[in-house]
């Protein structure tokens, strides 16, 4: 186990439990086209809605225009260890169907897949961090994105360098001891606030 993994109530699948967002990224470290490829395809393949696929990524390797676009539209506090990831991958997502239609569910399909492509760069021994802080107006005007889609979240993507390399006010965020709220104050039956009874040897 590695001093990263999850301390869960009942063993689950190991790309869940080690899988972690980090922001100590190797700046030396660049995605070949096999691994850009099979993260791309784990979220393509996401479930989705009557199958209507509402997602569409901007994708930017470190170096290129589009990287630098992604990149400049973070806020401060992102920017101080994001430019070191391989990958800045932007989700997008279709406000609405094909028929016109309002799609209330694209931001949750959407997120599906921006998961998927985070466990499947764990399974290819990379790391994802999923950020929320950037600024998506620039973003949209940045990337030419068309009216009705709606930018969601910036990930970045990479191989995993030493927390000492942050700057010190982030080294500590990153090895602190990870959490999560109990089960008990999570999942409910019966009505809200009352806990799944359930019973585990964890």
């Amino acid at each position: 186990m590695s001093p990263r993994t999850a301390d869960t109530a009942v063993a689950v699948h190991p790309l869940l439990a080690e899988r972690w967002s980090p922001r100590s990224f190797d700046a030396s470290h660049t995605i070949t086209d096999d691994e850009l490829v099979s993260l791309l395809e784990a979220a393509r393949w996401a479930p989705s809605a009557r199958n209507s696929q509402p997602w569409r990524f901007l994708v930017g390797r470190r170096g290129d225009t589009t990287y630098k676009r992604i990149f400049d539209t973070l806020m401060a506090g992102n920017r101080l260890w994001a430019g070191n990831s391989s990958l800045l991958v932007a989700a997008v997502a279709a406000e609405r169907l094909e028929d016109g239609t309002p799609h209330h569910g694209a931001a949750y399909d959407t997120g599906l897949a921006v998961s998927q492509l985070s466990v499947q760069a764990h399974a290819l021994g990379l790391h994802a961090h999923q950020m929320g802080g950037f600024d998506r107006e620039q973003l949209r005007t940045a990337l030419d994105i068309p009216d009705g889609y709606r930018p969601l979240s910036v990930t970045a993507v990479g191989a995993l360098a030493l927390a000492d390399l942050l700057p010190p006010e982030l080294r500590d965020r990153e090895t602190a001891a990870r959490e999560r709220r109990p089960l008990k104050e999570t999942f409910f039956a019966e009505g809200w606030g009352n806990p799944i009874p359930v019973r585990h040897d964890g």
